[in-house]
C-alpha cells in the first residue's frame, strides 16, 4: 500500500511530541495552550454564526417533498 511521506513525517512529529509528554493529553493541552498563549497575535477567532432561516426553512421544505 502506497503511504505519503507528508503524513509519515507528521505522524512521527506528533509520535516526539506525545512522547514528550509520556503521552499524557492533559499535559499536552497545557503545552499547547502555553505556547498560544505566547503568540495572541496568532489566534484567529470569528463570532458564532447563526443559520440563515431561509436556509433553515428551504431544508425542511427539501425534506418534506417526495420524488416525482
Amino acid at each position: 500500500m502506497w503511504q505519503d511521506p507528508i503524513v509519515a513525517e507528521t505522524r512521527v512529529l506528533r509520535d516526539e511530541y506525545a512522547r514528550q509528554f509520556n503521552y499524557d493529553i492533559g499535559a499536552i493541552f497545557e503545552d499547547l495552550v502555553a505556547q498560544q498563549a505566547k503568540h495572541p497575535e496568532r489566534v484567529v477567532s470569528f463570532p458564532p454564526r447563526k443559520p440563515a432561516a431561509t436556509a433553515t426553512a428551504n431544508q425542511r421544505d427539501q425534506r418534506g417533498k417526495s420524488s416525482d
